[in-house]
């Protein structure tokens, strides 16, 4: 079975190197970031790396489309977590072995809600689950969305002026490091606010 799911998951990424040079491939970009805001798992990444190496001088367009999908994306999973968390919520959540990791996070939302979206939106942590979560809650849906546009924005952005700036090298330092960075801006922007909250 985990053969199988690593499989699929390997040729599904195939597949997104191969849409990432195509001449729509703008198309699928905004296809695979808006549902792996919900559901979709592999993130995309993916698509943007190849897409900004082969034009560089569309990176901020990139990046900009990438934002826009996952957002609206991330308001599927809302939605999903809102009118449909028993018929498609659970089974998702189930389906990722993530339904204790979201009954753990429960407890926490209203308290601390924004950085919770925020967190997972720059970091690896699938954000799929913050989503669904966050309408399971009822998370304020104003409070979702700053938190969504200023995470996933400043993902893909980073990851676009990275490749625009230092080109190919950056996109195996980018791939094998990227959790690693991402989780240690995450502490570092925290540290950075609770520095200021008790000067």
């Amino acid at each position: 079975m985990i053969n199988w799911f690593n499989n699929l998951v390997q040729r599904t990424y195939d597949i997104m190197l191969s849409l990432s040079a195509k001449p729509n491939a703008m198309a699928f970009l905004f296809i695979v970031a808006f549902a792996e805001s919900s559901f979709f798992p592999i993130p995309p990444d993916v698509m943007l790396i190849p897409m900004v190496l082969a034009t560089p001088n569309k990176a901020w367009q990139i990046a900009g489309l990438a934002t826009i999908a996952s957002v609206l994306g991330g308001y599927f999973g809302y939605g999903i977590g809102v009118f449909a968390f028993d018929m498609i919520a659970k089974p998702i959540l189930e389906f990722y072995n993530a339904l204790e990791q979201f009954h753990q996070f429960e407890n926490y939302y209203h308290q601390y809600g924004a950085w919770i979206v925020f967190g997972a939106g720059i970091t690896p942590f699938p954000y799929k689950i913050i989503t669904i979560a966050s309408g399971v809650v009822h998370l304020d849906l104003m409070v979702f969305t700053i938190a969504s546009i200023l995470a996933r924005g400043m993902r893909f952005f980073l990851v676009a002026w990275l490749l625009k700036k230092y080109g190919a090298p950056m996109k195996i330092f980018i791939e094998k490091h990227l959790g690693i960075l991402s989780i240690l801006f995450l502490i570092l922007l925290i540290g950075g606010f609770a520095l200021i909250k008790y000067l």
